[in-house]
């Protein structure tokens, strides 16, 4: 059993699929049989470019990816570092219902992800789930809850992955940053060679957040960006808020009633046609910023400030964009402004 840190898990793309006395058609029979993973249910093993009715059925990563019918399951087991905190990071695809979901457990640790709403139009999306390792050794699980007609109606699953979480803490730059991870740099494994980022989904409290430090508060998902795919306005990833005032994040921050402080940070697009007027809303207790940002869609980026004079020992900082925004080149994909670069400091001398 391999001890992994950040990278696919063994088999974590199912480019190792079982033997052909192990199937029917493309049902998997054998619970054994896709080598490194354990499967219970109606499971397939899909070939890139399979159709099914009129669909083509299309894999993210390599050529082979895993369907989970009706209650099905795959589950692997992984050594970890007992008390640290993960992320798992994995590719899914609707191919039948409007509800599909998935589960994701790990160790007394669950969450559903919902996949109602499509983010990419390429018909996947990757998605971020966050635990804590209670043992040595975890068993991570994703598991199919549907009760469809069709028993094999399900999500595809391809490139499930891993990254070790290390707790934020205030950076230090010249003064004192009370942010944490305001530079987005800890975060998610985001699978190379795919193109759309990773959803972090709504509902996640900072606890076990994939993205450390941080809360998304808000019915929707929002989007972590790399420097190796997106325009990024400060080192090498950055958020995207792709659903409007439904797309939000937030993190409480202790602060000194009466002190002064500013609130700093980048806005800007991700170079993926993302154009028209852009605007992220900023809060700050009870104050609040509109910075409205005219993108082309083709990078760049602008800094802004939001100066306040804190009511407690601890204020909420949170963003959201104020409009929903569609790329240029694809009308069925959401797109967003980028966050990046969130400084919080106090001004001792105003």
């Amino acid at each position: 059993m391999a001890f992994l840190i950040s990278g696919l898990l063994p088999n974590g793309n199912f480019e190792m699929g079982p033997k052909r006395s192990d199937m029917k058609g493309t049902v998997v029979t054998n619970p054994h049989a896709i080598p490194k993973w354990e499967i219970s249910g109606f499971v397939e093993y899909i070939k890139s470019g399979q159709n099914q009715g009129d669909m083509l059925l299309v894999v993210p990563e390599g050529a082979f990816a895993v369907r989970l019918g009706n209650e099905a399951s795959i589950k692997q087991k992984v050594k970890v570092v007992k008390g640290m905190y993960y992320s798992l990071t994995f590719s899914a695809a609707r191919t039948c219902a409007q509800e599909e979901r998935l589960n994701v457990s790990v160790a007394g640790d669950w969450g559903v992800l919902p996949m109602q709403t499509l983010y990419s139009s390429s018909g996947w999306d990757s998605y971020a789930w966050a635990f804590r390792a209670l043992y040595d050794v975890v068993e991570i699980v994703i598991h199919n809850p549907g009760i469809e007609e069709d028993p094999a109606c399900g999500p595809l699953v391809d490139s499930v992955a891993m990254r070790a979480l290390y707790p934020p803490r205030p950076t230090r730059v010249f003064v004192d940053n009370v942010i944490k991870n305001g530079d987005f740099e800890g975060g998610p494994y985001i699978i190379p060679n795919t193109t759309w980022g990773v959803l972090i989904p709504p509902f996640i409290e900072d606890d076990h957040s994939p993205l450390p430090g941080w809360m998304i508060e808000s019915l929707k998902a929002v989007k972590y960006v790399d420097s190796d795919h997106f325009s990024v306005p400060s080192g090498k990833r950055a958020v995207e808020l792709i659903a409007g005032k439904e797309s939000a994040i937030a993190q409480v921050v202790r602060t000194v009633a009466g002190k002064r402080y500013s609130l700093t940070f980048s806005v800007g697009d991700a170079n993926n046609a993302c154009a028209g007027n852009l605007v992220v809303e900023a809060f700050a207790g009870k104050d609040t910023l509109k910075v409205p940002y005219n993108s082309a869609g083709k990078g760049g980026f602008k800094r802004a400030v939001l100066r306040f004079v804190a009511t407690g020992n601890r204020t909420r900082i949170m963003f959201y964009s104020t409009f929903y925004t569609l790329r240029d080149d694809d009308f069925s994909s959401l797109c967003g402004p980028v966050l990046d670069d969130v400084r919080l400091l106090s001004i001792r001398n105003p």
